[in-house]
């Protein structure tokens, strides 16, 4: 069996659509091992396509999550409680443990949509916790997982390769129903020349495949990456101005927004595929990750 043949994409269909978020999951002899977990919204939906696929959830023993932002991590402490080890980033790793920063920090930005877009976030016992640092060697039953450490996005963010494939989470962009791929940018940690690199160390692996949390497999890697950089200039130049002239965010937001979507009708993009976009990745959300970026560029702290 080819690896890519060892992996089932599972649709979570957060807030009721499809293909906006995904988690993968793969057999292995000590357990089933399941990467992303989606938020706690979604816990249900997960644990209906993982039985469609086939597979008892109780059976799943290893959780390797890319980053712990609610839409990739919110529902690992659920997994947690039936004894699932949860693999994360070590800068990561305490914010699962003790995840009440995590939360309010997110709450600043979701206000009262917290409960509908993310549902719950409970403490994960140190004992289920495992610290992923780039370089380290996953071996899980037959499988063995290369770390790589891979900021831009997040400061804790992994990318995880099994053989000629890369489990990507946000730092290969969001590419939903082959349409283009964008990146998301949200605060606080969003840091271009970083997520470059990072994109260069994956283009370094030569992977034959690409699994995006958002949303599924990507084959032609050299034109996704090339499209990406070039996004990720395209919306980082275009807020510059807006940044230089101290323009509000609340100004800037619903221009960007129209400006977004203008780019995905362009691409022939649909308006219910736009909406899976906004689902996947939320344009508003961009305006203030972009700013702070410019920010603390100008300061010289990146």
């Amino acid at each position: 069996m080819q690896t890519k043949d060892a992996v089932h994409v599972l649709d979570l269909n957060f807030l009721g659509g499809s293909s906006s978020i995904a988690s993968f999951l793969i057999p292995s002899e000590d357990g089933l091992i399941l990467i992303e977990t989606g938020p706690e919204t979604t816990y249900n939906n997960l644990i209906k396509a993982i039985r469609q696929s086939g597979y008892d959830p109780n059976e799943i023993r290893h959780v390797l999550l890319t980053h712990i932002h609610f839409d990739h991590a919110g529902a690992a402490w659920k997994f947690a409680q039936n004894g699932a080890m949860i693999y994360v980033h070590p800068i990561g790793l305490p914010h699962l443990e003790n995840p009440e920063k995590l939360w309010n920090s997110a709450k600043m930005i979701y206000k009262d949509d917290m409960d509908r877009l993310w549902g719950k976030m409970e403490p994960i016992g140190s004992k289920f916790l495992t610290a992923a640092d780039d370089g380290d060697l996953l071996k899980i039953g037959e499988h063995e997982f290369r770390v790589h450490y891979t900021p831009g996005h997040a400061i804790h963010h992994n990318a995880y390769q099994l053989g000629d494939i890369v489990f990507t989470g946000d730092v290969a962009g969001v590419k939903i129903l082959g349409g283009p791929v964008v990146p998301p940018c949200p605060p606080p940690d969003i840091n271009i020349s970083d997520w470059k690199n990072s994109i260069q160390k994956l283009r370094s692996l030569n992977p034959k495949l690409l699994f995006l949390t958002h949303y599924g497999a990507v084959s032609s890697i050299s034109e996704h990456f090339d499209l990406l950089e070039k996004m990720l200039d395209d919306w980082s130049g275009w807020m510059k101005p807006y940044y230089d002239a101290q323009t509000p965010a609340e100004e800037i937001t619903p221009k960007f927004m129209e400006y977004t979507k203008n780019q995905l009708k362009s691409q022939s993009v649909s308006d219910e595929d736009i909406e899976r976009y906004e689902h996947a990745n939320p344009s508003w959300m961009s305006v203030a990750g972009l700013l702070r970026y410019w920010k603390l560029k100008e300061q010289g702290r990146i």
